[in-house]
């Protein structure tokens, strides 16, 4: 049983502190903003579908534009992108808000302006998510990552309430003009804030290639792919709670806005204790088991809620299923966090933003469209029935532990001698890697290079083979093809990271000599 590393311990942080502070602001805003959003459509007809609407529509952009974010997030400065992203966030919160003070906010132009602030969001998610590893000691990175979900569930606690008042007393424009104001607030910190400069030692990668570069990593690590399921398995179902609780609260309860705030704040106000526990509890439990109790537990929660008529039952059941909600998000979240290498964080963690905002998205939408279709207790017994079954697929396709793997960059290749330097953007590029392995080691040798495989692929390789020669006994060829010599250098001075150099190293070990390493370079090089 591994020592629990205090969660407030990355406050201790002073860069950490006052950017976790500014997120807390904004984070405040855009939960007022969403409440004040879905308020407006209440009495709209086909209600249940444009309520939940809102909700994908603020997480639709993430779904279409994560992963060109990421890729700029991963080659330009993430501060300035930052701050310009916060710049755009400002303008589109004022013209809701002017455009809603004056009785001009059809539901058309609602949805797309929330769509607009979607935009803003899947900008700003993977540049911030890359920033905290930077910014915290690996040890610190789940506690770093459970502060985000109470950076995250405050807001939902008080940024609902405070959004209800308004809503009741001055209006739904305040709330809109309130966001605004902490979108400043937000870039205001970020402009006075003066990150340690690190040189870099290569240019940004090109945009299209970064993308590349992200899918492929992102497709050819079994790690990520397990996590991007567990995601999904869970925020499919999961997000019934959220994108219906309108609905349940007008409907169902007979709250207005203000009680509809409270339900927001009690599954707030459950979230942050769920953060706060969650490094003691993955101190002294396996992730897996917690994960699968969990799932379960939130599913029943999800049953009580489609179940009760009583304001005081479902307020007391959304305490657990918030503390439910954020611990097994940031668990999941520090995880990917953890495992990503700093050279693809960004892009990785964008592959997380689709999923995890598509997975909302697609989810509300749906669940809404069930809710038009039956009743509300159907709708969430539905989705409670699907969360089981997930919680119970723990078993089959578990998580693996990442702590103990090496993230760091491992610089361990040989610099290429060539008597024909390529340009940079040459390509394709043949690798040809022999090696002599006698007979007794080598199924063990085959078995290795599938990690050596995984590890080319991740880092820039589009093609990969082993092959026996048929013309030098105990000979194997490893051949695989890189886009550009640029790629090839990148894999050189970086990408690879230490338990790559591990798994390496473990397949060199069953073979005689040293590898014999050709570059087959385009006709047209020069």
């Amino acid at each position: 049983m591994s020592e629990a590393v205090s969660a407030w311990a990355p406050l201790r942080v002073a860069a950490f502190r006052s950017l976790w502070i500014a997120l807390l602001a904004s984070n405040i805003g855009t939960w007022m903003q969403l409440v004040g959003a879905q308020w407006l459509l209440i009495d709209e007809p086909n209600a249940s579908t444009l309520v939940a609407v809102v909700q994908t529509s603020l997480m639709l952009p993430a779904l279409l534009l994560s992963l060109p974010a990421g890729a700029v997030a991963d080659s330009f400065d993430r501060r300035q992108l930052l701050i310009v992203v916060q710049a755009y966030l400002l303008i589109v919160a004022v013209v809701m808000t002017g455009l809603t003070a004056v009785g001009e906010m059809p539901p058309a132009l609602l949805l797309t302006l929330t769509f607009g602030l979607g935009v803003g969001q899947a900008l700003t998610l993977p540049a911030w998510q890359a920033l905290v590893p930077e910014l915290v000691p690996r040890d610190q990175l789940p506690a770093a990552s459970a502060l985000g979900g109470i950076s995250v569930n405050a807001a939902r606690a008080i940024g609902p309430a405070i959004a209800g008042l308004l809503i009741s007393h001055v209006g739904v424009a305040a709330v809109f003009g309130f966001n605004g104001a902490a979108c400043l607030v937000f870039a205001l910190v970020l402009a006075l804030w003066k990150p340690d400069r690190k040189r870099r030692d290569q240019a940004p990668e090109r945009f299209t290639s970064a993308l590349r570069a992200g899918d492929r990593y992102a497709r050819h690590s079994p790690v990520v792919r397990r996590i991007l399921l567990r995601a999904s398995l869970f925020l499919v179902p999961g997000t019934t709670l959220w994108a219906l609780l309108p609905l349940v609260a007008n409907k169902q309860l007979g709250m207005g806005s203000s009680g509809y705030g409270l339900l927001l704040a009690a599954l707030g106000i459950g979230a942050i204790g769920g953060a706060l526990v969650t490094s003691w509890a993955r101190a002294r439990w396996r992730g897996n088991l917690l994960l699968m109790v969990t799932t379960l537990g939130y599913a029943a929660c999800m049953a009580v809620v489609g179940l009760s008529r009583s304001p005081v039952v479902v307020l007391l059941v959304l305490l657990p299923a918030g503390a439910i909600w954020t611990a097994v998000l940031s668990s999941l979240n520090a995880e990917i966090q953890m495992f990503l290498p700093s050279w693809v964080r960004a892009r990785g963690i964008a592959v997380y933003q689709v999923v995890f905002a598509g997975s909302q998205a697609l989810g509300a939408l749906a669940w809404g469209l069930v809710a038009d279709v039956v009743d509300l207790p159907v709708t969430h017994l539905v989705a409670a029935g699907l969360m089981v079954v997930g919680g119970l697929t723990v078993r089959l396709w578990p998580l693996r532990d990442v702590r103990g793997l090496g993230r760091e960059p491992a610089v361990y290749w040989q610099e290429p001698e060539l008597v024909v330097e390529p340009a940079a953007h040459d390509g394709p590029i043949l690798v040809t890697v022999k090696y002599l392995v006698l007979p007794k080691f080598q199924e063990a040798f085959q078995i290795a290079m599938d990690n050596v495989r995984l590890a080319r692929l991740r880092t820039g390789a589009t093609r990969w083979g082993l092959f026996r020669s048929g013309e030098e006994k105990d000979t194997f060829v490893e051949v695989y093809l890189i886009p550009t010599w640029d790629v090839h250098l990148r894999q050189h001075h970086g990408r690879l990271t230490e338990n790559d150099r591990l798994n390496e190293e473990r397949a060199h070990s069953l073979i005689e000599g040293d590898p014999q390493v050709t570059h087959l370079l385009p006709t047209d090089a020069d």
